[in-house]
């Protein structure tokens, strides 16, 4: 059994509360995965192997988090450390504590503090070429950075995997859990997807080993 073929074969949830989720489901369609789950309820992390959340409004997401009745149910899924991804507001979500998203307090799955809006408003989005470890080919990635957070400060557990040309960085790993403040999903460029399904099929593979 080749190293990927239990992350095709797994079910990939995608938190469907608001934003680009959309665009998740159709490139992980497009790489072969066989079961893509739009997750709507908290239920629905009952039966998934990893969990994306996505770029959208952050403080929309947060408050249908609330309303929805996930925490708890996002909580338990983490601690039980498969494997998630947040990019852009799916980013501010996940971190330790976020600024410009109070009262809410974010849910702290990776030992960051970020900045909400922190590049500035809709006008000043942008795109750059980044250098990205961890990826299958070094080629350059392009980032897409819409309303972008910022991650003001990484805890010593946390890996960071790339940085823009001012050192800030713009993707950061902390055992199973992944944060990118750009937007993956808006390109043609799979490897971040592949990134994340490797930790999904290695958790896999570390569970059978388990057993």
């Amino acid at each position: 059994m080749s190293t990927n073929e239990p992350a095709l074969k797994a079910k990939i949830g995608i938190l469907a509360l608001q934003g680009d989720f959309q665009e998740h489901s159709s490139i992980l369609c497009s790489m072969g995965c066989s079961s893509v789950i739009e997750v709507r309820l908290p239920e629905h992390l009952n039966d998934i192997d990893g969990l994306i959340i996505p770029g959208g409004e952050s403080t929309t997401i947060s408050k249908l988090i609330e309303n929805y009745d996930f925490t708890t149910s996002l909580e338990d899924y983490y601690k039980e450390n498969n494997p998630i991804w947040g990019t852009c507001a799916g980013s501010i979500v996940i971190a330790k504590s976020a600024v410009g998203l109070e009262p809410w307090k974010p849910l702290n799955f990776i030992d960051i503090s970020i900045q909400r809006n922190g590049y500035g408003r809709q006008l000043d989005s942008f795109q750059t070429s980044l250098t990205i470890n961890k990826l299958t080919s070094k080629s350059a990635f392009e980032g897409i950075f819409i309303r972008a957070p910022k991650i003001i400060s990484v805890g010593k557990g946390v890996e960071i995997l790339s940085v823009l040309d001012n050192q800030d960085p713009v993707a950061v790993q902390q055992k199973n859990v992944l944060a990118t403040t750009f937007h993956p999903e808006l390109t043609r460029d799979f490897r971040f997807h592949q990134l994340f399904l490797d930790l999904v099929s290695k958790n896999l593979l570390d569970q059978i080993q388990d057993e």
